[in-house]
């Protein structure tokens, strides 16, 4: 007989929190302490370990930090051992074992027979999507997994689960600008006090005892994991990692701190330090898993830079830090399909933030819900064909040398936009002398 840790008890209703990182649990924390959840019989923290090889990443449980937000929680159960051997971001039951899955939660996690509240991060994959189908009585809350939240939904959703949705929280990452996620089933988004988040972080900040306030303030280096994405290979990767540290060479930081991505290869990082040493550069690489946010308060970088992570706008709204772009001109030119949902991150920091290597010449783009809602339809026509108006109309104004960038004028052809090759010209041979 297999029994139960937990202790159930009368009929109530359980909180199921779903985080996979130590930013989204931070996010759930706020909204917690900025009473947008009421009160509930339970609160229970499943945590998600989604890295390629979860066996050698440290999950957020594991986390610094991780044991303050913790405590808003009752229970905490891991999702990868729920359902070991398989890894969380590939595996989803058969439509035939969802009730023996539910019971099976049920039981292991002792929900007994409350009433549900599901919260989770990225509806559109696993292992949300899983726990969603499984849990399928349970009403649903969503929290934005970062920028990706102004884009619209990557796919198409299950309406069973869509429509379950009651509300999208998000952070103010870009103030003024309304999420797009969920809107086609009507969610509408709400936002986490910036003040609350702040004070999370900085709760987190202040238990972290590795890091204090040098004597120079050092430029922050923001690391990612393009390669593991297929958006460039790993040498291409590491030529944008060694531009940035030439950039804030060039710049006169002679301390960088570079924060790789904990998904990231640790060789990537041991190759800096040649080229740091060329530029008269002195670099620490950081092999803890801490926020980036923690950085910002105990080290206070003089200049934060990164391709297109979403702490660089925690860095400028939140802490009013400089921050500075890298490599999103490659990445727009090499994002595909159209569709991939990292392209509308990446094109809203191309927009807003400088380049490194700007001299005082960038302005941010002043129509980007515009720009926003052209990119959306583009990559979304059939969940958003309400979009069409203002993709056409931001398209047949807006559409320069400069805005061509966030484009493909295969993709403008295709659904009839301003930019596209004309119908009648359309069948014309793929020769740049013959369509001239």
């Amino acid at each position: 007989m297999v029994t139960s840790p937990f202790v159930t008890g009368a009929r109530g209703t359980t909180q199921i929190f779903c985080v996979s990182t130590l930013y989204g649990a931070a996010t759930l924390a706020a909204a917690i302490d900025a009473g947008l959840y009421r009160p509930a019989g339970r609160r229970l923290l499943v945590v998600s370990n989604n890295a390629g090889t979860p066996e050698l990443t440290p999950s957020v449980s594991d986390m610094p930090g991780f044991a303050h937000l913790r405590r808003r929680f009752d229970d905490l159960v891991s999702w990868n051992e729920t359902i070991a051997p398989f890894h969380p971001a590939v595996w989803e039951p058969r439509p035939d074992d969802l009730p023996l899955w539910e019971r099976h939660l049920r039981l292991a996690w002792g929900l007994g027979d409350d009433d549900l509240q599901l919260i989770v991060e990225s509806i559109q994959v696993n292992p949300a999507q899983a726990i969603a189908q499984i849990l399928g009585g349970a009403s649903m809350e969503v929290y934005a997994d970062g920028l990706m939240s102004y884009g619209p939904t990557r796919s198409k959703i299950d309406p069973l689960i869509g429509g379950r949705v009651r509300r999208l929280l998000h952070l103010d990452l870009v103030p003024g600008l309304t999420p797009r996620l969920l809107t086609e089933f009507g969610v509408e988004p709400e936002l986490v006090p910036t003040d609350v988040f702040v004070r999370v972080l900085d709760e987190l900040a202040d238990a972290e005892e590795q890091f204090e306030t040098p004597a120079v303030a050092p430029a922050l280096l923001l690391g990612q994991y393009l390669s593991a994405l297929g958006i460039l290979t790993e040498a291409e990767e590491e030529e944008l990692h060694v531009r940035m540290v030439k950039g804030a060479a060039a710049l006169g930081h002679t301390q960088v701190i570079f924060k790789p991505h904990p998904a990231a290869p640790a060789v990537w990082s041991r190759l800096l330090e040649t080229e740091a040493e060329n530029a008269g550069v002195e670099l620490t690489v950081l092999d803890s898993p801490v926020l980036a946010e923690v950085l910002f308060r105990r080290i206070k970088p003089a200049l934060v830079v990164g391709c297109f992570s979403t702490a660089l706008f925690t860095a400028s709204a939140f802490y009013g830090l400089p921050v500075a772009r890298v490599g999103t001109d490659i990445l727009l030119d090499r994002l595909s399909p159209y569709q991939n949902s990292n392209r509308v991150p990446i094109t809203i920091v191309d927009a807003l933030l400088p380049p490194l290597d700007d001299r005082g010449t960038h302005r941010p783009d002043p129509h980007l819900p515009g720009l926003l809602a052209a990119v959306g339809f583009a990559m979304q026509p059939q969940i958003y064909p309400e979009l069409r108006g203002e993709a056409e109309a931001y398209l047949s104004r807006h559409l320069d040398e400069r805005t061509w960038r966030y484009f493909k004028r295969r993709r403008l052809t295709g659904l009839g936009l301003p930019g596209g090759v004309p119908a009648q010209l359309a069948r014309l041979p793929r020769n740049a002398t013959a369509r001239r």
